[in-house]
């Protein structure tokens, strides 16, 4: 597991490139100062006889950065440091060694704090060493060298000079950072510019006023730290308050948007680290309940414990948020020590165990928990963040405490929106091409002549081609689209059933409806209508019926599918033994038919436990006077199998895969029984 900060590695692209720059800046960096500082006459003053002034001032420079102020307004770094205008008055006043050893210092004490590795803390003192450097032989040229008295020629070098140490810093930053990005490098100094200018402005203009305390008395220096603390001050309260707008007032946890900020950064330096992050939306079951029998002050104290809860013993780096009303949010990276994505729903889950007791009330909280992991679930935060709730979602429709995203669960992406808008062009004229059926022929075992066909969604995109009837369901039955589909089926299929009619043939044709028509009382309307219009009996329109659509709303379907039995349309169980309350639905239900799930039907030769549940079932179906028919039927052994054991009728690739209707109506032309 990796273990390092984006600001601590190389980009994965051309590491060496990126160590080769940094190794040569550092080269040319010793070389410059090493050059001025033993030729260049770069010292006004000796070590022993420099004055209490000089001292004082360099410690200034040290102190300015024992408490680095994070502003997000500075855009190449988020820490606002004011070293600077101590160096410049050193370097104007007493040299550019002596400078050179306060700017180390202070640079060295800040990598401390922010915790860069060894050889970007090098790096970084040589980057303003020469910057440093450049800022010299600036004031050299400018000045001819001399030491601060306070000239109008020297207030311009030393504008220059600070100019020059800004733009030749900055310029090594950009340069690596498009080292890093690939961006231009006029990119990253331009963002500079707009953000970092007016600190690094003031910072020069107020060197020459220390320079002229300086020169005077050391405790004019003293005196002239007030005013340049005033402008940390000013610094550190700018961060305060962005710090505070990034916080929910009644948890104090981060709010929605410094929890994206702080997510992107851990996404910044997991994609240059290798590394993923969790991020992890919690809902909470029933709040609004709390609130309307309790109060709304009741439900505040119950999400400030909650928010205390979730503090208590956080990991260091952990993002926590509450996005408001019942919501939370928690990011993660493996870079903070994040393992297992799912033990973390796991953990924030187990906060909630426990009962919440406000004054003489105990009250029970549950929740849902959904995960996004990058880059495996999204590579930008806005996605993450989406298939986090879309996940969270899932999870309260499974009655579940937590579930990790997965694109099933995505009812609503941009790809299937433009999907369903297809397909909703394609149903609103009867006559658009694209939605078809194929049929796949039903077989009696104990005749072998055809008996009836399954009818099966076909969807020709106009752009993608053929497109999987599994995605096209998932796409519509969360919409109103699910019920034109459902009617452009049925019609097609009594179409269809009238044509055989006309043909000689008797046979029946099984249509799958979803858990929306069977939810729906027009639904039986409809069939009753259409079926009088073509004229067909309603009993060879056999409705097969999914146990997970019974499970989604048992009491309203059983009544529209007893209305729909009434209408003399035969029932079948779709998927029989695939769900848990199969023999509860054969109670209620008036069902005419089961069918076995071709998972338990292609490899009972193979496997005796699917065999056991198989010829169980046709017993079963026997038992109860119910039709059997088994799926999945693809070789001449199984089929003769299930003979054996008294199964009525089979489909599969053994008999005839699923045709379209001129295809259907020729096999069926050729057709001969095995008997």
């Amino acid at each position: 597991m990796a273990t390092t900060l984006m600001r601590n590695t190389a980009p994965r692209e051309h590491p060496g490139r990126y160590y080769g720059f940094i190794a040569a800046v550092t080269t040319i960096a010793v070389m410059g100062a090493l050059g001025v500082a033993v030729f260049g006459d770069a010292t006004y003053v000796g070590p022993f006889d420099a004055p209490f002034a000089f001292w004082l001032t360099a410690g200034l420079a040290l102190v300015a950065e024992l408490r680095p102020t994070r502003w997000g307004g500075l855009w190449m770094s988020p820490i606002a440091s004011i070293f600077v205008v101590y160096v410049l008055t050193t370097m104007i006043t007493w040299g550019f060694v002596p400078a050179l050893i306060a700017q180390s210092g202070a640079i060295a004490l800040l990598g401390l704090q922010v915790g860069y590795a060894v050889w970007r803390a090098v790096y970084n003192i040589a980057q303003t060493a020469l910057a440093l450097t450049a800022a010299w032989l600036t004031w050299t040229v400018i000045t001819g060298g001399q030491m601060w008295t306070g000239t109008l020629t020297q207030l311009f070098g030393v504008f220059a000079a600070g100019a020059a140490w800004t733009l030749t810093s900055t310029a090594m930053v950009a340069l690596l950072m498009r080292m890093r990005t690939g961006d231009a490098w006029h990119t990253h100094a331009w963002q500079w510019l707009k953000s970092e200018w007016p600190l690094r402005a003031t910072q020069t203009a107020i060197a020459p006023i220390l320079a002229a305390a300086a020169v005077q008395s050391w405790w004019l220096v003293a005196a002239s730290a007030i005013p340049i603390f005033s402008v940390y001050r000013i610094l550190q309260t700018a961060a305060e308050r962005e710090k505070q707008a990034d916080r929910d007032p009644l948890t104090g946890l981060l709010n929605r948007k410094g929890f994206q900020q702080a997510a992107e950064a851990k996404l910044v330096d997991a994609e240059e680290t290798g590394t993923t992050v969790a991020v992890m939306i919690l809902d909470l079951d029933r709040f609004a309940d709390v609130n309307s029998a309790l109060g709304h002050d009741v439900g505040d104290k119950l999400l400030v414990e909650l928010a205390e809860r979730f503090m208590a013993d956080k990991p260091p780096g952990k993002a926590i948020a509450r996005l408001g009303g019942d919501e939370f949010a928690f990011a993660w990276a493996e870079l903070d020590g994040m393992t297992d994505p799912l033990e973390c729903a796991r953990e924030i889950r187990a906060r909630l165990d426990k009962a919440i007791v406000i004054g003489e009330v105990s009250i029970e909280v549950d929740g849902s928990v959904g995960v996004a992991v990058f880059p495996d679930d999204g590579r930008d935060f806005q996605t993450l963040f989406r298939h986090a709730d879309i996940a969270m979602d899932e999870s309260k429709k499974r009655a579940g405490t937590y579930a990790r995203y997965a694109p099933e669960f995505d009812h609503h992406s941009p790809e299937r929106l433009m999907l369903l808008g297809d397909l909703r062009r394609a149903l609103d004229h009867p006559d658009a091409p694209g939605v078809n059926l194929y049929y796949q022929p039903q077989i009696s075992l104990a005749t072998g002549e055809v008996i009836g066909a399954e009818a099966l969604l076909r969807y020709h995109h106009p752009v993608r081609g053929m497109v999987n009837p599994a995605e096209i369901i998932a796409t519509a039955e969360h919409s109103s689209v699910m019920r034109m589909l459902t009617e452009r089926v049925v019609d097609i299929a009594l179409r269809r059933l009238k044509h055989w009619d006309g043909e000689g043939y008797r046979l029946r044709m099984a249509v799958n409806v979803s858990v929306r028509d069977l939810q729906s009382p027009e639904f039986t309307d409809y069939l009753t209508d259409r079926i009088a219009t073509y004229g067909v009996e309603a009993s060879r329109l056999q409705l097969e019926i999914t146990e997970s659509a019974l499970m989604a709303d048992p009491r309203r379907v059983v009544d529209n599918v007893q209305r729909l039995s009434d209408l003399g349309l035969g029932i079948s169980l779709d998927d029989f033994g695939t769900g848990f309350s199969s023999m509860q639905h054969l109670r209620r239900l008036p069902v005419t038919e089961i069918k076995i799930d071709k998972t338990f039907v292609t490899n009972l030769i193979e496997r005796a436990d699917n065999a056991a549940i198989v010829s169980t079932t046709i017993d079963l179906g026997r038992a109860l006077d119910v039709g059997v028919v088994a799926e999945g039927v693809e070789d001449e052994k199984v089929r003769k199998q299930l003979e054996d054991w008294g199964c009525a009728a089979a489909q599969g690739w053994h008999f005839a895969k699923p045709m379209s209707a001129d295809d259907f109506d020729r096999w069926l032309a050729h057709h001969r029984p095995d008997r």
